[in-house]
């Protein structure tokens, strides 16, 4: 049996899902970490009349990261702001030619933006080894602007994943309609039958 030619790409595309689901999956475990530690700062303020920058730092490199590398999960599950008014009436084919365009218009062409920017203000905080503007906080504020660039990347492998998925339904919408476009007729078939 001869195989679809569309099944590589598919199979690239399972892959890019697996990598967004397995951040989202650690994205989880750091959404619950910040929680206990902001449950902590708050405790340590208003319960012992004390607090950590430290642990405030960490809220937020927590947040900044559940926020950047979740963007490509979002997509995955189609958890982001889509205007669909218009989306959700479209028929299968309609809406695979929207994520295909979109993708290729607006989300490739955006997140090489946001890496290129990215990459340049990251590498700035590097060369200084940026650290907490607090004389308590936590050093590596270059490694919590590291995930700008990160983050465009993993959006944009989601995106092709998006396309992939969307040039796979096309096609396969136009391999069912291929054999029905070359069938003949009933009428033209009997006229074959009897002859004429």
């Amino acid at each position: 049996m001869r195989q679809s030619p569309i099944s590589p790409l598919l199979r690239w595309t399972h892959r890019l899902d697996w990598l967004a689901d397995a951040t989202g999956l650690v994205l989880g475990w750091f959404t619950l970490a910040m929680v206990l530690l902001q449950s902590a700062v708050v405790a340590l303020r208003y319960g012992f009349n004390s607090g950590s920058v430290a642990l405030q730092d960490s809220v937020i490199y927590l947040h900044g990261a559940v926020f950047l590398l979740g963007l490509a999960y979002a997509l995955r599950t189609g958890a982001h702001v889509r205007v669909d008014v218009f989306y959700r009436r479209m028929g299968e084919r309609g809406r695979a030619w929207v994520d295909a365009v979109g993708t290729l218009v607006f989300l490739l062409p955006l997140c090489a933006f946001i890496l290129v920017g990215g990459w340049q203000f990251a590498t700035a905080s590097w060369a200084v080894h940026e650290a907490s503007a607090s004389a308590d906080g936590l050093g590596g504020v270059y490694l919590l602007k590291s995930l700008l660039p990160l983050a465009a990347a993993t959006l944009a492998l989601q995106g092709l994943a998006q396309l992939g998925r969307a040039i796979n339904t096309l096609v396969q919408l136009e391999l069912q309609q291929a054999p029905q476009r070359r069938s003949p007729s009933p009428a033209a078939t009997q006229v074959e039958e009897a002859g004429v």
